[in-house]
C-alpha cells in the first residue's frame, strides 16, 4: 500500500522543479520591455498590475511585452508577462543595494531592450563587486 500523503519539497531543495528565474530567460526575449517610471505599490499582484498597464499606461497586458515595476525603496522589482495562456509574475528582492530606477516624469513608461533590462536587474551585482575591497593588505606584526 502506497503512502498517499503529499511530500513537501523545500524551495531550496535540488529536486524542486523551479529553483529561480534566470534573468537571461527574460532578457533574451524579443518582447518589448516597458519599465514603469517612479514607484509602484508592491502589494499589487497580477490583477492590480495588469490594471495599471491597461488603465494607466494605455497598453495591452495580453500583448507581446514585459512590464517591469519597482517599489519606493527601489529594493524590489516585479515583472509581469503574458505567455499566451497565462500570466507570469516574477519578483526579486535585494538583500543589499538598490536598483537604479527612473523617477516619475512626463512619461509613465520607458521602453527598454532586453540587454538594458539585464543591466538594470544585474546592475547591483556589478556595483557591489566594484565596491568590495579586492586587495586585503596583510598585517605586519
Amino acid at each position: 500500500m502506497q503512502d498517499k500523503r503529499r511530500q513537501r519539497v523545500s524551495p531550496r531543495s535540488s529536486s524542486h522543479p523551479v529553483k529561480g528565474v534566470d534573468t537571461a530567460m527574460l532578457t533574451a526575449t524579443r518582447k518589448r520591455v516597458y519599465l514603469a517610471c517612479g514607484h509602484t505599490d508592491m502589494r499589487k499582484s497580477i490583477n492590480g498590475l495588469s490594471t495599471i498597464v491597461e488603465a494607466g499606461f494605455k497598453l495591452d497586458p495580453f500583448g507581446e511585452a514585459i512590464f517591469v515595476f519597482c517599489n519606493r525603496k527601489r529594493d524590489r522589482v516585479k515583472i509581469l508577462e503574458w505567455d499566451g495562456d497565462g500570466f507570469w509574475l516574477y519578483f526579486k528582492r535585494l538583500e543589499k543595494g538598490r536598483f537604479r530606477w527612473p523617477g516619475p516624469g512626463e512619461e509613465a513608461t520607458m521602453v527598454l531592450t532586453g540587454e538594458e533590462l539585464s543591466y538594470l536587474l544585474g546592475g547591483t551585482r556589478v556595483e557591489l563587486k566594484l565596491k568590495r575591497n579586492e586587495i586585503i593588505q596583510p598585517k605586519v606584526v
